[in-house]
């Protein structure tokens, strides 16, 4: 053993142990182990920042993009909406679409960007349905990393795989060259969720702080129906604002008068004021439909939401606030600070008179419009607390169909090796900048930096482990203990090892760490490399034992559940997918 191997294997069992504990985040963890591989000299230096422009990093750069262009188009909206529907005439089948819907948006985006979208789409749900939260929750976490092996770009860890791989002198892997193993898996998840899973999830009340931890806030707002509007002469029923939109209408105000009570069959009129209550937003989606206004003080226009200058922020009254007791229209926030009050969330909950007309008290919760100089400003003078800057998402038909089918043709052009699948992303990125789908300014800000630190350091780490010689002395060793094993115990060895270090570790840190003794000890023993490195690719992808999966962990506050509750759902579903993996990978990839 070398002195660069001990100093290598030292720093990769300090790393292990950072990204075990997370004392520091794991990019942090990955930059430093680069200073460090740099400072001793266990990398070239001309190599040491290759990885942050390979085509790994080239690839996943154009893969958040594109994310981003769906979901700031409401591509991923209208996919709930229409989940919402369908659930709404068949109960039953709920948990059943809602796994699929997530798997089907999964395998084309990153499996975590579709457990974010989803989630306060499945919290609507359940809350609409009156089924319990953790019974739909801890599916869909699974059913988006179910997904990850469909397709190359369903995970970022496929494509640090296919990275690492080409340092080995092999062919990355393509774009569907791991489909004939996620499909199985995917369908074998789902099957054992709706049979088994569900049964041993435990249901838990939800608290009632939720919707204000996931943005679903309920806020008053009024709306108006227009001068030609279509909803004219329709029911409350026919207007499809409860279901389509996800908004509850509290009351009629026709004419000066209050309708309190009213039936589904309550027929709206040119004119009427809707005082409706949703989430924020949901109250500005509602832009987006004909025939309906939003009124406050407020009167903006799609162009206005679009400007660089004016932002939704969501404000909070404070004890000495001039603006307690004021109403809406009388505080004049538009004409004498250039800021408008989109919507209200009172906190005593009981609204009596038009939204302009309310009289606002201490902790009520205004969503306003405006330019963030100004706002920043009355924060500074103590009349309210910013608790956060709003994205504006809405849906655009003719641009979210622009981004669907460029995102489409880019996977199609990667897909059939046409172009290399990078080269057809960052393609299909400039095509969504030009066509202005998405400014770059909004894509720079969607896009996670931290994961393109983290694999563009975590690539010079598989550099050291060869130029080192460290993955050669790691493959000598094991060859030693396991040379006369029958190959498939070899594999399962791997596989084990991977998805016990995706537990504490970040999934692309644990192929990072594999890959290279993988694949040095497969060439070692005279067996195929790449059956290895798609052992690991599914491996990697195999989290569901623990709640450190970005996706599983984004619903263990929402479903309130704990810790043992994933052992006890995820550990037979890692065995299902053991299975599957270890039959069908030397099958498909012999050894």
């Amino acid at each position: 053993m070398t002195l660069p191997i001990i100093l290598l294997l030292i720093i990769l069992f300090i790393a292990l142990l950072l990204f075990s504990f997370e004392w520091v985040p794991p990019d942090v963890t990955a930059l430093g182990i680069l200073v460090a591989l740099i400072v001793t000299g266990l990398v070239p230096l001309d190599q040491a920042f290759d990885g942050f422009g390979s085509d790994t990093v080239m690839l996943l750069l154009g893969l958040l993009i594109m994310t981003a262009a769906l979901m700031r188009n409401g591509v991923v909206e209208v996919v709930g909406r229409v989940l919402l529907q369908y659930t709404s005439k068949h109960p039953g089948s709920l948990l059943l679409a809602t796994m699929l819907a997530v798997a089907l948006l999964s395998a084309f985006i990153n499996n975590t960007a579709a457990a974010a979208f989803f989630l306060p789409v499945i919290l609507g749900i359940s809350q609409r349905s009156k089924m319990n939260a953790s019974k739909l929750l801890m599916p869909m976490a699974f059913a988006a990393i179910l997904s990850s092996s469909v397709t190359l770009v369903s995970t970022s860890t496929n494509i640090v795989v296919s990275g690492l791989m080409t340092q080995f002198d092999l062919p990355p892997i393509s774009m569907f060259e791991l489909t004939p193993v996620g499909i199985p898996v995917l369908v074998t998840g789902i099957l054992y969720m709706l049979l088994i899973g569900k049964r041993l999830i435990p249901e838990r009340t939800t608290p009632q702080t939720l919707t204000e931890t996931f943005n679903l806030r309920p806020y008053l707002a009024e709306l108006r129906i227009t001068p030609g509007s279509n909803l004219t002469g329709k029911t409350l029923a026919e207007s499809n604002l409860g279901r389509n939109y996800d908004l509850t209408v509290l009351s009629i105000i026709r004419e000066g008068k209050r309708m309190v009570h009213l039936p589904a069959y309550a027929i709206l009129q040119e004119g009427d004021a809707l005082l409706v209550e949703g989430a924020s937003e949901a109250i500005l989606k509602i832009k987006n439909v004909a025939g309906i206004d939003i009124q406050a003080d407020v009167k903006f226009s799609d162009a206005d939401l679009q400007g660089e200058s004016l932002k939704l922020a969501e404000v909070v009254l404070l004890p000495r606030s001039p603006f307690i007791g004021r109403t809406v229209k009388g505080m004049k926030m538009r004409e004498r600070f250039d800021i408008q009050v989109v919507a209200i969330n009172q906190r005593t909950g009981i609204v009596h008179t038009k939204i302009a007309d309310t009289r606002l008290q201490m902790g009520d919760v205004l969503l306003v419009q405006g330019n963030p100089k100004q706002i920043e400003a009355l924060q500074a003078e103590n009349a309210f607390n910013v608790l956060g800057v709003l994205e504006v998402q809405r849906f655009d038909p003719k641009r979210a169909l622009r981004v669907v089918v460029i995102f489409a043709f880019a996977l199609l052009l990667g897909g059939l090796n046409i172009l290399p699948l990078p080269a057809a992303l960052l393609g299909g990125t400039f095509l969504v900048f030009v066509t202005r789908c998405i400014t770059p300014e909004d894509a720079y800000r969607q896009v996670d930096w931290k994961v393109l630190i983290l694999i563009g350091s975590m690539l010079a780490l598989g550099v050291a482990m060869q130029t080192t010689g460290t993955a050669q002395y790691l493959a000598d060793l094991l060859t030693r203990l396991v040379g006369t094993w029958n190959p498939i115990w070899l594999l399962t060895g791997f596989f084990v090892l991977t998805v016990l270090l995706t537990q504490p570790m970040s999934n692309q840190a644990a192929a990072a760490v594999v890959i290279p003794v993988a694949l040095q000890t497969a060439i070692q023993l005279g067996l195929n490399p790449r059956t290895f490195a798609m052992m690991i690719a599914i491996a990697a992808s195999t989290s569901y034992l623990t709640p450190l999966e970005p996706a599983c962990l984004m619903v263990y506050g929402p479903g309130r559940y704990r810790f043992l509750d994933f052992v006890k759902v995820g550990g037979l579903l890692t065995v299902a997918v053991y299975l599957i993996a270890i039959i069908l990978t030397p099958l498909l990839w012999p050894l």
